[in-house]
C-alpha cells in the first residue's frame, strides 16, 4: 500500500508518518511545504527508512500535486496539512484561508484528477481522508458532547478555515464521488509538538524558570488526546472507515486549562526536585483572555469505539507524564526548534497589520 500524507513533518503527520514506517509494509510519500511548524527532525527514525519518501511540496500548487499522484500512484491520500493555531489565525488569518480553504480544493482536484483515471480494483479501493478538528463545531455550555452530526459554529478564523475545508471534501464525495472520510479530533499532545501549544510551551517555559501564562480565568476545558492514540485511530479510518461518513476521535480526558498546568508543575517539581524553580505553580500568570475562546469542547468518540473498535491507550495521566519526560530528555529537538523565528512569546492579540486588514 502507498499513502500520501500531506503535513507528514508537522506534529501529529509525524507520528502518523513513524507508526507506519515502524510498523507496517505501508510506502509513505510524506508531503510537507516545511512551513515553521514543520521539522524534518521529527522524523529521524522515518527520514532514511526505504518505505518513507519526502517531498517538499505546497498543497496549493497544484501541477507539482498532479506529479506526484503520477509517479506514486497512492492507494489513499491522508491530509494534515494545515496552518493549525488558533492565536497565529487570529494575527494573521490569510495563511489559514490560503493553507486550509485553497489548499484543500486544489488537493482535492489532483486527487480527484488521479482518482477518476484509474483502473479497477485500484479505483474501488482509494481513499481521501480528510483530517480536521472538534474546533469546527463552536463552543459547548457546561454539558453535553459534540457528535458527528453536531451542526458546525466555528469562532475563530483557524476554525472557520477548517469548517470550510470538511464541507469541500463533503462536496467533492457527494458531487463527484470521490471515497472521502472525514475525522474531527479533540486536542492533541505529546512529543515533537512546536512549543506554541499549551502543553510543550508550559513545559518549556517551567523549566526556564519564565511566566505560564494561562488565559482568563483558567477555566476553559479541553478533551486531550495523546497524539500516539490519535495516529492509530487516522490509521484504523482511513484502513477500516466506511467510505463518505465523519468520526470523531477524543481522548475522553475533560481538563480545564488551569488543571493541566498545574498538572505539569507537579511533574515538573517531581523531575526536577533540584530545580531553582520548584514549586513550579508559583510561575503562573494571569493574562487577558485571547478574542472568541470558545469555553469548552468535548467529543463523544462512541461511534469510532462501537464501529471500528478504537480506544484510547493512554490516560490523561499517563500520556501527560511520558510528554514532559520527553521535553526533558529531547533538548537539542526543542533547542533547534527555538533557534527559529519562534520565541515562545504572545500570539492571538490581534496585533499585525494583517489582522487589521
Amino acid at each position: 500500500m502507498v499513502v500520501l500524507v500531506t503535513g507528514g513533518a508537522g506534529f501529529i503527520g509525524s507520528a502518523v508518518v513513524r507508526q507506519y514506517v515502524r510498523e507496517t509494509d505501508t510506502t509513505v510519500v510524506n508531503v510537507d511545504k516545511l512551513t515553521y511548524a514543520g521539522n524534518l527532525n521529527s522524523l529521524a527514525e522515518a527520514r532514511d527508512h526505504p518505505h518513507h519518501r519526502f517531498e517538499r511540496v505546497d498543497i496549493g500548487d497544484g501541477a507539482a500535486l498532479g506529479r506526484l499522484f503520477a509517479e506514486y500512484r497512492p492507494d489513499a491520500v491522508m491530509h494534515l496539512a494545515a496552518e493549525s493555531h488558533v492565536d497565529r489565525s487570529i494575527d494573521g488569518p490569510g495563511e489559514f484561508i490560503q493553507t486550509n480553504i485553497a489548499g484543500t480544493f486544489t488537493l482535492l482536484q489532483a486527487a480527484r484528477s488521479y482518482w477518476q483515471g484509474l483502473a479497477e480494483p485500484h479505483r474501488s479501493r482509494f481513499r481521501f481522508h480528510h483530517v480536521s478538528t472538534d474546533e469546527v463545531y463552536g463552543s459547548l455550555g457546561p454539558d453535553g458532547y459534540f457528535t458527528e452530526t453536531t451542526p458546525y459554529s466555528p469562532n475563530s478564523p483557524y476554525s472557520a478555515s477548517k469548517a470550510a475545508s470538511d464541507h469541500l471534501v463533503r462536496a467533492w464525495h457527494h458531487t463527484y464521488g470521490l471515497p472521502t472520510l472525514i475525522t474531527n479530533c479533540s486536542n492533541n499532545y505529546g512529543p515533537y509538538q512546536f512549543p506554541e501549544k499549551l502543553v510543550p510551551l508550559m513545559i518549556l517555559n517551567a523549566a526556564a524558570g519564565k511566566g505560564l501564562p494561562v488565559y482568563g480565568k483558567g477555566d476553559n476545558v479541553r478533551d486531550w488526546l495523546y497524539v500516539e492514540d490519535h495516529a492509530r485511530a487516522l490509521r484504523l479510518v482511513l484502513e477500516r472507515g466506511v467510505v463518505g461518513e465523519t468520526y470523531n476521535i477524543g481522548g475522553h480526558n475533560e481538563k480545564m486549562n488551569i488543571e493541566v498546568v498545574k498538572t505539569i508543575c507537579s511533574l515538573m517539581d517531581e523531575m526536577c526536585p533540584n530545580s531553582p524553580h520548584v514549586p513550579h505553580e508559583r510561575l503562573i500568570t494571569w493574562v487577558t483572555d485571547r478574542p472568541g475562546h470558545d469555553q469548552r469542547y468535548a467529543i463523544d468518540a462512541s461511534k469510532i469505539g462501537t464501529e471500528l473498535g478504537w480506544r484510547p491507550r493512554e490516560s490523561f495521566e499517563t500520556g501527560l507524564r511520558a510528554t514532559v519526560r520527553w521535553y526533558l530528555d529531547n533538548e537539542p529537538w526543542w533547542r533547534d526548534v527555538q533557534s527559529g523565528g519562534y520565541r515562545q512569546e504572545r500570539l492571538g492579540l490581534g496585533t499585525t497589520s494583517e489582522a487589521h486588514s
